[in-house]
This record gives C-alpha cells, structure tokens and sequence, in this order.
C-alpha cells in the first residue's frame, strides 16, 4: 500500500475514479491520479466504446483533465487497476506521459491485491523520443 501522504492521496484519488470507469468490454477498470506541476492531483479512468480505437486509456483522460485545469507538467502518476499484477501504462499511455513529464518522474503501478511497483518513466520507456527532438 502507499506509504507517503502524497502517494496516499494520488492512490485514493486513483481508486474514486477507478469506480466510475466505463469499461463494459474488457471489464478492466483502470484508475489513474497524476500530481500535476500547480500541486493539483487531476485523475481519469477508462473510458471505452463499441468502436474500440475511439475509447480512453485512464492515462489520457487524466493528462485531458490536467491540461483543462491549467497543469502544465506531470510531477507524479499513480495507476490502479485489478488483480495483483501492477498495471503499467500502456505504450501509447507511456508516449503520452512523455509529452507532460520529465524521464525521472515516478509513476507507481498498482494492482490493488498486491505490490505496486515503481518505476521512472525512462525506466518504462527507455530511448523515447521527446518534444525536445521537434524543432522549435
């Protein structure tokens, strides 16, 4: 379980939101609580649709409310999902972090029966391409 009162705070948040995701295809309800750079925590879950490629990773409905409430920069991201397995980001979700989040930001992945793991997101996307490459 989360030791810090930060982590505590990002996993409730995490877990609130989990409880309302839309995901009567899978079945996977996926949570996630980001610290954003402004101090705010902004969360998302999954949303999914019939037509699969349109739904929502809970990633990217939390990175949509973050930049809606004015967060410019991920300072932490927690993600809570079923089962004992920690539920990682997705590739895709791993880029989109990317874009918000400097290569040492923590992001712990938790699957609620067992142990979160902790990784930087160099760590989970190692040699990623940034938008520092694109010219300015």
């Amino acid at each position: 379980m989360p030791n810090t009162p930060t982590d505590q705070a990002l996993f409730k948040a995490a877990e609130a939101v989990r409880a309302r995701a839309h995901a009567p295809y899978s079945r996977f309800h996926v949570g996630v609580a980001l610290l954003a750079d402004d101090g705010e925590i902004y969360s998302g879950c999954n949303v999914e649709n019939a037509a699969y490629p349109v739904g929502n990773c809970a990633e990217a409905s939390a990175i949509a409310a973050m930049v809606a409430g004015g967060g410019k920069r991920i300072t932490r991201v927690y993600v809570t999902g079923p089962g004992s397995a920690p539920v990682t980001p997705c590739g895709g979700c791993r880029q989109r972090i990317r874009e918000f989040a400097d290569l040492d930001v923590q992001i712990i992945s938790h699957g609620v029966d067992g142990e979160p793991l902790i990784c930087t997101l160099e760590q989970l996307l190692p040699h990623s391409f940034g938008p520092e490459y694109l010219p300015k």
